[in-house]
């Protein structure tokens, strides 16, 4: 839905002479701009830069909305949407309709929150926002993303980011930030790919525990790897703790987050976060001369935390 409130004539549009256009023919030349796009070229060629402000934001209901004013020249319009971005396209269209005074004009603005999956390449996707419709829909709280890791050479750098739904977490890795997060995302929605959009359900019956171990499943756990370590001492020399860690974790079924910590500790050494997506959340630290002996010290001190939790009775 939008509104408009025209303040005045809008300036003559359709004149040819050069140094001018057509807003007319540029619509026709250019079918997949969005009214954003079109608005602001109009605004460039005619010095009257859209200006947009969100008048209203309600995150809280069920379903957000938002109101964004835009104001071009001496035209102002509103516009209603569940995104800002929507929003923001709708003002805009209402303001171009005003402009070209030719309410017929329309464009075909898409509802982010109701996307048909099947006409849609599945790398156009965003699986952040619909993990984010998914937990508002069955009244779950909102995920949170946290940026655990940041390595790698300049020219190729590796991010690490946590999502956390409820009481339940995945990983994301990426050459960026926001590739982390969507991968992070996309691990959780395909936990959730043969959910029915009508059902509201818990999200512990979808989940279950299958994305982590309790401290009661590592006690009762017939695995070898954990078995192994509780008969372990932990101080034979040369060990790849954390190679022996990653096995474990492979078994258990839990994350291993490495968080290399940039302050070196009081005596110089360098220091690293191991945290364990175990339940409760498990970080254990670690420095040494080196980030791997860091590492390897973090590893270590968390495989001694396992062992202590896992041979209690």
């Amino acid at each position: 839905m939008s509104q408009s409130r025209h303040r005045a004539a809008a300036p003559p549009l359709e004149r040819e002479d050069s140094g001018t256009f057509s807003l007319g023919k540029m619509i026709t030349a250019k079918p997949g701009k969005t009214p954003i796009q079109v608005l602001h070229e109009y605004g460039m060629k005619t010095k009257n830069i859209p200006v947009y402000e969100c008048e209203r934001s309600d995150v809280q209901i069920h379903v957000p909305t938002f109101t964004f004013r835009v104001t071009v020249g001496d035209i102002t319009c509103t516009g209603e949407g569940t995104s800002k971005k929507l929003a923001k396209h709708r003002a805009a269209e209402a303001a171009i309709n005003i402009l070209k005074a030719n309410a017929s004009i329309c464009f075909a603005v898409p509802d982010p929150l109701m996307p048909d999956p099947s006409k849609q390449p599945k790398n156009q996707l965003n699986p952040i926002g619909s993990l984010q419709e998914l937990a508002i829909h069955h009244g779950w709280r909102l995920p949170e993303y946290t940026l655990s890791q940041e390595g790698g050479p300049a020219h190729k750098r590796e991010y690490t980011t946590i999502c956390r739904l409820e009481s339940f977490m995945e990983t994301g890795k990426g050459a960026s930030k926001k590739q982390a997060k969507r991968n992070a995302a996309e691990k959780f929605l395909a936990k959730f790919s043969n959910i029915s959009p009508e059902n509201h359900i818990s999200l512990t019956n979808v989940v279950g525990h299958s994305l982590g171990c309790t401290w009661h499943s590592l006690r009762n756990s017939p695995g070898e790897k954990i078995n192994l370590l509780k008969r372990s001492l932990l101080s034979i020399p040369n060990t790849d703790y954390i190679q022996l860690l990653s096995e474990i974790a492979k078994e258990q079924g839990f994350n291993i987050t490495y968080l290399d910590i940039e302050e070196l500790s009081a005596n110089g050494q360098y220091q690293c976060l191991a945290e364990l997506s175990t339940s409760p959340i498990t970080v254990c630290h670690g420095s040494g001369i080196s980030c791997g002996n860091a590492q390897s010290e973090a590893a270590h001190n968390a495989l001694q935390y396992l062992k202590i939790i896992a041979e209690r009775k």
